[in-house]
């Protein structure tokens, strides 16, 4: 269980690919505080940590993984959004964030709105996803609450703090993002869907 606050941001340094499954290796300010079996979301994904070698850790994504999510288009150099499990008893600043994405979407616009900026996003609708207005949703593992809410279309906004502390600076129109959709709308959306 997580946040959706991002704690560190990682550099990818060695991807390897086992079979059907890919090893990412990442350089992060948080390894020294991680341990073998941890949990730890990556761009919003939920990995476990298989192995540490000084400032740098790995995790494994399964072939499922990578066709849900967008870490089968991760590169040596790329930045990922990091976030440990919660422990109980914390604030929970965010909102309750499973660590399961559920599809991905396409960054559609960026819009400078001098000081912050607003980002669009669209998904596939086919996948029976839905978004709110004011509701929260978990772009690569960052807890926003959404604006503009539409049928597949959404926007966020992003304050200076978010940009510059998450991969949102990287951004740009075409960029594919995890989503992970609200828990409770997701469990909401299932019972009026079975009435």
């Amino acid at each position: 269980m997580f946040t959706g606050i991002i704690e560190s941001l990682g550099s990818v340094t060695k991807l390897e690919k086992d079979k059907e499954n890919l090893h990412i290796s990442i350089k992060s300010n948080i390894t020294d505080e991680l341990k073998i079996d941890q949990s730890v979301a990556h761009n919003g994904v939920c990995l476990t940590v298989v192995k540490i070698d000084d400032d740098e850790y790995t995790v494994t994504a399964i072939q499922e993984t990578l066709d849900k999510t967008n870490l089968h288009l991760l590169k040596v150099g790329d930045t990922v959004n990091l976030e440990r499990a919660m422990k109980l008893g914390d604030r929970l600043d965010g909102h309750i964030v499973q660590g399961h994405v559920d599809q991905t979407a396409i960054c559609t616009n960026i819009e400078n709105a001098d000081g912050s900026w607003y980002f669009s996003f669209e998904y596939d609708a086919a996948q029976n996803n839905i978004t709110i207005e004011k509701g929260s949703i978990t772009i690569n593992g960052t807890s926003l609450t959404v604006v503009n809410s539409g049928n597949n279309t959404f926007s966020v906004a992003i304050i200076p703090y978010t940009y510059e502390n998450t991969n949102f600076k990287t951004f740009e129109k075409g960029t594919e993002v995890n989503l992970e959709f609200d828990v409770v709308g997701k469990y909401v959306a299932k019972l009026m869907g079975n009435q």
